[in-house]
């Protein structure tokens, strides 16, 4: 029935009322964890026996060629991004409500149109060097960092808090509790993994004494590989038979964990190609066991297979990656749906560390993270999830708590 002249109309799911634009300044809401619409799903059988395109690639195709995957930015690009900082931070508008026509880019804007795409439908990742992180400050590079980002994606909520600006720091958490605890918050080694949407950015503000080192690998030749020598683990992470923590973020309503697969099939109602693609965090797997265990167990334990799969996905990546090292003013951008990363565990300098050139003291590692969202209308690939073409479709997302943007840990 349609609605009567009494009420309101229906908004999309992604966009916020009027009344509520100082919450959430962009009018936009991020979407959230979900799990996926089963009926997208496709049966292993209907996945290819092998991948081939541009999203396929071999560390060995890059790691001696930078110049394949590397961009320095020039004095002139460096201008250009400082100016357009400067004038959003004068403007007033909280960096919540930054977007792409409040942050115009008059010549980088068409290359990184250019990149985008790659980033989407290529390889999927590059490398930018040279933002001048040290002698702008934290909040000028948070600033031209989401200016940055608005002309890839729309930015998520990382968090329960809201945390639209991530802070990838070791703020002292425990590892080993991975019910409550995320690894990004520590300096434990992060196993191959994607993120909650798109596509992921990483600012290097400083690094670390030892570690903390960057892991990249293309999902279709992780694919590729498992179908020719473990097709039995390409089929068991292809079943939506996994279970995911939510660590404690969660809406009313919502089960504390969701059921999916790992490995997806684009859905295409219409016929056409359909691109492997892949959601996976192996600690939001391994965590459960306060609801798999026990006589009052809620969801069934990982079975021997799945173990196996995980063992064998880890090895594969590692096996198969590229390993890249940031500094300070890199930033490091990837497309979640195929290409895998990982971070190596870290030290980082003690407390009251000097750095001997300088004489300044040391700043611990610290890197600014950024969750984009690119939804199928706006050349975003094809999910299983039904908010697919939202534009702030995934992330993380509690109830209708309000973005956030700290210029630096909390």
């Amino acid at each position: 029935m349609a609605p009567s002249l009494t009420e309101p109309a229906l908004e999309p799911p992604h966009m916020v009322s009027s009344t509520n634009k100082s919450a959430f300044p962009d009018g936009l809401k991020t979407s959230g964890q979900h799990p996926p619409v089963y009926a997208r799903l496709r049966p292993y059988a209907d996945f290819p026996k092998q991948i081939t395109g541009p999203t396929v690639w071999r560390a060995e195709d890059y790691r001696d060629h930078p110049e394949r995957w590397t961009h320095v930015f020039s004095d002139e690009e460096i201008t250009e991004l400082s100016g357009a900082a400067d004038n959003f931070l004068a403007s007033g508008v909280p960096l919540t409500g930054i977007t792409r026509a409040l942050f115009p880019l008059p010549k980088l804007g068409a290359f990184f149109s250019t990149v985008r795409n790659e980033v989407l439908n290529g390889k999927g990742f590059i490398l930018f060097k040279g933002v001048p992180v040290e002698e702008w400050g934290l909040e000028k590079s948070a600033a031209a960092y989401l200016g940055f980002g608005s002309w890839f994606g729309y930015f998520t909520s990382q968090n329960g808090k809201g945390h639209v600006l991530g802070h990838v720091k070791d703020l002292g958490e425990d590892p080993t509790k991975k019910d409550r605890v995320r690894i990004y918050r520590t300096n434990a080694k992060q196993y191959f993994h994607t993120d909650g949407t798109d596509l992921v950015a990483l600012l290097c503000i400083a690094k670390a004494l030892e570690g903390g080192e960057s892991d990249i690998v293309s999902t279709h030749h992780v694919f590729n590989t498992l179908q020719q020598s473990h097709p039995e683990v390409a089929e068991t992470l292809a079943t939506p038979n996994w279970y995911f923590d939510r660590k404690g973020e969660v809406s009313v309503g919502q089960d504390p964990w969701y059921r999916s697969a790992i490995l997806f099939l684009e859905h295409a109602p219409n016929g056409g190609v359909s691109r492997v693609w892949s959601r996976l965090d192996p600690n939001n797997i391994t965590s459960l066991t306060r609801f798999n265990s026990g006589t009052d167990a809620r969801i069934p334990p990982l079975s021997h297979a799945q173990q196996y799969a995980l063992e064998v996905f880890e090895e594969t990546c590692s096996r198969l990656a590229l390993h890249m090292i940031l500094d300070p003013g890199d930033i490091q951008l990837l497309a979640n749906t195929h290409v895998f990363h990982a971070r190596t565990a870290y030290k980082d300098y003690p407390p009251g560390s000097v750095n001997e050139v300088t004489g300044k003291p040391r700043v611990r590692r610290h890197l600014m993270r950024l969750w984009l969202a690119t939804p199928e209308s706006e050349g975003g690939w094809r999910l299983a999830y039904h908010d697919s073409d939202e534009k702030k479709r995934g992330g993380i997302q509690v109830d209708d708590v309000t973005p956030v943007c700290p210029v630096d840990a909390e």
